[in-house]
């Protein structure tokens, strides 16, 4: 059984053009499925508990319309497979009528929190998310292809804005960090991002970009030249 709470865009989640912004779908999803663990006393005060936490490894968003200031919108999650320290979710968000606007595919590890490693799920860490049945669409692979040449941008420090209750960047911030480099006009389809590192307050993000054939991947990385994350834009 899938988990869901409506709303309406609020003025301040929307951007320049009057609609909801991608950062602000990607919210009410990533809002969708905490209020879903709370709702099953798996939420936030439970897992430190355990000294465990979900870390979002990757997503594909598809956008089929972007919801103007003041729709009512309805958002769903739910689980469809567990399997060794892995959980797999979709989402979807609906106008009041019914029409899809946008809907994702997500990929979450398990880590035990004091030492980042992953922690093999038991029964007690899944109870209370029933398993439904995947979204009937064909999914892109969870890794990102890494374009051969890419465009240095100019680096810049993470910020305490920038984190969430794990003490690193939050999922959102590294699409927000990417989304600047679009270029003007650029309209989102879909949005796919690969989370390989936990940056944190102070680390140095090294920015490089590739817009190649109306796609545009953005990678956030070390110092070193390691992906923090990828982002690829369509």
């Amino acid at each position: 059984m899938s988990y869901g709470f409506s709303g309406k865009v609020r003025y301040s989640e929307i951007g320049e053009n009057g609609c909801l912004t991608l950062p602000g779908i990607l919210d009410y999803f990533q809002d969708c499925s905490t209020f879903q663990s709370e709702s099953v006393h798996q939420g936030v005060e439970e897992l430190k508990k355990r000294n465990r936490v979900w870390v979002l490894s990757s997503w594909q968003v598809v956008v089929e319309r972007f919801p103007k200031f003041g729709e009512e919108i309805e958002t769903a999650t739910w689980a469809y497979e567990f399997k060794g320290f892995i959980g797999k979710r979709n989402f979807t968000m609906k106008t009041a009528q019914g029409e899809s606007l946008a809907y994702a595919n997500t990929f979450w590890t398990y880590l035990d929190f004091e030492r980042g490693v992953p922690a093999r799920l038991t029964e007690a860490d899944v109870t209370g998310y029933p398993i439904e049945e995947k979204l009937p669409v064909e999914f892109a692979p969870r890794r990102i292809r890494l374009p051969e040449e890419c465009k240095k941008e100019r680096e810049f420090t993470v910020q305490k804005h920038h984190l969430d209750t794990n003490h690193h960047v939050n999922n959102c911030q590294y699409i927000r960090m990417a989304e600047d480099y679009l270029p003007e006009g650029f309209v989102i389809h879909q949005m796919r991002a690969e989370y390989k590192k936990q940056a944190r307050f102070g680390n140095i993000i090294c920015p490089e970009t590739c817009v190649e054939d109306g796609k545009v991947t953005v990678l956030l990385n070390t110092e070193q030249g390691e992906p923090y994350a990828v982002v690829e834009f369509i």
